[in-house]
């Protein structure tokens, strides 16, 4: 298989057979082998029959996963990664703000050598209060993951099925995927595509998702950049707080000795010892993280390096 296109759905009736005709109408001059994963995630009006009716109109490259119920948008992505089987998957929405006329372009770029390729709603069709809320929050996850795009929301990107492995999605984490295809060495291209105003039904988030997000994001950042080393951040933490606690009990042995002022009559006293023993846990904690780490890779035989290539070995038995 070629290429999958995953496409989460939640109370999409009326987009769907449209949503599959622009499908079909961008992907078919491509002559690739295709496929369409249709992910319903537990839908409450009568997407999971309209699924069900193109699903038959179109075996050969409509597949449908139905939900149990809904579980959120990122699961349901997580659902049709692990369902489809191209070497390069695709992910968009199902409310036809995406453009799927912008798959051809973007495969393109895959085909240049990029790992991944994402989608950016320049010229975006929606009302300030999800236009702002959106910047802020791209601006932060550039700044702290390091991997600068420009809309980090934009489901619309392509991948290689290489850097979709070795890790899960959880929360509101497909955003992050790129920070994760980073974090393995993929080659990422940020592109300017098409966006519509949404036609039928309603949008499904709201501002409460943007502090969803920024939690998610210390998680990867921690994943990211802390996952196979955690005592850097756990051991830096602690002895940061260890070297402010000698500075604090310094100035107090200072003024005790220069200036007669009693050491333990002061709340600076207390403070320090209990910031050194917040250190020192830091330290343990991060000794600990470290055992884990060890266990985690050792027990799985999960290698803590990722190979793009090899060249002259024999195939692998």
């Amino acid at each position: 298989m070629d290429l999958s296109i995953v496409v989460p759905v939640y109370n999409e009736e009326e987009n769907l057979p449209l949503l599959y005709q622009a499908v079909v109408a961008a992907v078919v001059p491509l002559n690739l082998e295709w496929e369409l994963i249709l992910v319903d995630d537990g839908s409450r009006d009568s997407s999971p029959q309209v699924l069900q009716t193109l699903a038959e109109q179109d075996p050969q490259h409509v597949r449908v996963v139905l939900l149990r119920r809904n579980f959120g948008q990122t699961a349901a992505i997580a659902a049709g990664i692990d369902h489809s089987s191209g070497e390069i998957v695709v992910l968009m929405d199902a409310d036809l703000q995406n453009d799927p006329a912008d798959i051809p372009m973007m495969l393109e770029k895959i085909h240049e050598g990029y790992d991944v390729v994402s989608g950016w709603r320049k010229n975006r069709q929606d009302d300030l209060t999800r236009t702002l809320p959106s910047r802020l929050a791209n601006g932060l996850i550039s700044r702290v993951t390091g991997v600068h795009l420009h809309d980090y929301g934009c489901t619309l990107k392509a991948y290689r099925r290489e850097v979709l492995t070795g890790f899960r999605l959880y929360g509101e984490m497909h955003r992050f995927i790129p920070v994760y295809a980073h974090s393995v060495g993929a080659r990422i291209l940020e592109v300017e595509v098409h966006h519509h105003p949404r036609r039928f039904g309603k949008a499904k988030y709201g501002l409460e998702r943007t502090a969803k997000v920024i939690l998610d994001l210390f998680t990867v950042k921690f994943l990211s950049s802390y996952s196979n080393k955690p005592i850097y951040l756990f051991g830096g933490v602690g002895i940061i707080l260890i070297g402010m606690a000698f500075l604090v009990l310094f100035y107090l042995f200072v003024r005790r000795v220069f200036f007669g002022i009693s050491v333990l009559g002061s709340p600076l006293f207390q403070m320090s010892t209990m910031v050194a023993i917040f250190g020192f846990q830091s330290i343990l904690m991060g000794l600990i993280a470290e055992l884990l780490v060890r266990t985690y890779h050792e027990s799985q035989g999960k290698p803590t390096y990722t190979v793009r290539t090899t060249i002259n070995f024999p195939p692998e038995v």
